[in-house]
């Protein structure tokens, strides 16, 4: 198991920024997924679809806003707009920076790794957990 699935794995706050309340979208999908999981989710918005509250729990307009610790930030952006939030995820001390699936951005992860954040991009935490819970449990078996 890489760091960035142990970081997952380890996690019990994730931050989604990119989540709003259209439930036809992959953050909504994935974030509900690591919710009935039992992750704390807390929705970052992007201010395009801002919403209060988003799966039971109360949305921010950005990471710097939550108030307590982050273990995760699993990130749904584009890749020209991941920048500020991975700089945002190394100034709210999370542990880990996430860009899923498609979201690639190579400068960005070095950034975060240098600044001690475990950081992966183009890569689902929905499929990663569901793997790892899988294995898990064809070994118990």
């Amino acid at each position: 198991m890489d760091d960035a699935l142990k970081a997952l794995m380890a996690a019990k706050t994730i931050a989604v920024v990119g989540l709003d309340s259209r439930v036809d979208r992959p953050a909504y999908r994935i974030a509900s997924y690591l919710q009935r999981a039992g992750y704390r989710i807390i929705p970052v918005h992007r201010g395009q679809f801002p919403a209060d509250e988003v799966l039971g729990e109360r949305a921010y307009r950005g990471l710097r806003d939550i108030p307590g610790p982050v273990d995760l930030v699993d990130v749904f952006v584009r890749p020209e707009f991941t920048d500020p939030i991975i700089d945002d995820a190394i100034a709210i001390g999370a542990k880990a920076v996430w860009l899923q699936l498609g979201i690639r951005n190579q400068a960005g992860i070095e950034r975060a790794r240098a600044a001690g954040l475990i950081a992966t991009h183009n890569r689902c935490t929905m499929v990663e957990h569901r793997e790892q819970v899988q294995r898990r449990a064809t070994e118990a078996s």
